[in-house]
């Protein structure tokens, strides 16, 4: 039986991870590797985790590296077959990781695989059921089956996508190796999408999978529109396009962005009386203009 290494990330959210290794522990798949990187958390909870999970691989770091940097660290430090990336606001059902492999196993051509995911507070509503294709001009694509409720209609489908989800992705470590490590200059949020166009550069396809799902807490980190989630989502669409697209394209999209797109998040933010988040739409595209795409410097200051 193939090792699985299961990655997650932890900053700040104690109880969010506590509850992930509880729900790990039930698994059923047998060859199970559990790498746990704490991402500069304030105190660390080591002793905690350790009396849930005791067979685990804790890494703990000075400095918050962000999804990315944190995701890297454990993969670096993994010795299985398959990584299995997961956010530590998940919860997983007895049967996902089995699910998973037996689909990598029987499609060769799967790079990237996600699968269903519902929302925890509400398990009968679908959050995702894959993407639709990118376009590319302006960075907008549809989330598959997001609100839908679910019927089962997504069960034993699987079948390709646009992008897969950064809360739960699998792959081959042999896959991983060729096309590269997350980039980490995005520090949060599009480093999941960058990933599979890294994947897809080495003619892997994304895939989804019905065959199982997990249930995911939305947001714990950041909360639902925080100046840190403006800040990062508006940066990274447009870093997202300079990395992965032509000249050409950037340049389209850049007209389209700063001239529609930005100028509309900013009105919405005002009438809404969020000054806070428009300054950050501000900020994140002064940082596009004045910085290259490959710049470490996050234009952003963590506390």
């Amino acid at each position: 039986m193939d090792l699985v290494s299961v990655i997650t990330v932890n900053y700040n959210q104690p109880e969010a991870t506590v509850a992930l290794l509880h729900s790990l522990k039930k698994v059923s798949y047998p060859n199970l590797e559990v790498i746990l990187v704490d991402n500069g958390s304030t105190e660390n909870n080591e002793a905690t985790f350790q009396d849930i999970f005791p067979n685990f691989t804790f890494i703990r770091t000075k400095v918050n590296l962000g999804f990315a940097g944190g995701n890297n660290l454990g993969i670096k430090a993994a010795k299985g077959e398959y990584i299995f990336l997961l956010n530590n606001d998940t919860e997983v059902t007895e049967n996902t990781i089995n699910q998973l492999v037996d689909v990598l196993k029987n499609n060769i051509q799967i790079g990237l695989l996600s699968p269903l995911i519902l929302y925890y507070d509400k398990p009968d509503t679908v959050q995702y059921a894959g993407y639709t294709p990118l376009n590319y001009l302006t960075a907008r694509n549809q989330q598959l089956g997001q609100y839908e409720e679910n019927v089962g209609q997504y069960d034993q489908k699987t079948y390709p996508t646009g992008f897969c989800h950064g809360a739960a992705v699998i792959c081959r470590k042999s896959d991983l190796n060729k096309a590269g490590l997350m980039d980490e200059n995005y520090f949060l949020y599009y480093e999941e999408l960058d990933w599979c166009e890294k994947f897809k550069r080495i003619g892997k396809q994304i895939y989804f999978t019905g065959n199982t799902y997990i249930l995911h807490k939305e947001s714990v980190s950041v909360g639902k529109e925080s100046p840190l989630k403006t800040y990062f989502l508006t940066r990274n669409r447009m870093l997202f396009i300079r990395k992965n697209t032509s000249l050409l394209n950037t340049i389209g999209f850049s007209v389209y962005y700063l001239l529609v797109a930005c100028p509309k998040m900013v009105l919405k933010y005002l009438l809404n009386r969020r000054s806070d988040l428009a300054l950050q739409v501000i900020k994140a595209v002064k940082w596009n203009l004045f910085h290259s795409k490959n710049s470490k410097n996050l234009g952003y200051k963590l506390k």
